[in-house]
């Protein structure tokens, strides 16, 4: 495996994006498992665990404290 490394800069602005898209499909979760079932052709990756992999990206950015990884609904219940 390559290192690759990320400016700061563009780390924040990707975690900002990232964290646009955790708010998107937080608000749109059922289209979201709908979308995902269709595509991936199994329900057990919905909308819920693409939030979770998308906050984990978002942590390992700089983007937060970690925080929705041990409470992904505190915002959204």
């Amino acid at each position: 495996m390559t290192d690759t490394r990320l400016d700061g800069v563009d780390a924040a602005e990707l975690a900002d994006l990232l964290q646009l898209l955790v708010e998107v499909f937080t608000f749109h979760h059922e289209q979201l498992d709908a979308a995902l079932a269709h595509v991936i052709g199994h329900p057990a990756y919905g909308a819920h665990e693409l939030r979770a992999d998308l906050n984990r990206f978002i942590f390992l950015l700089g983007g937060n404290d970690g925080e929705p990884l041990f409470h992904p609904d505190h915002r959204h219940p």
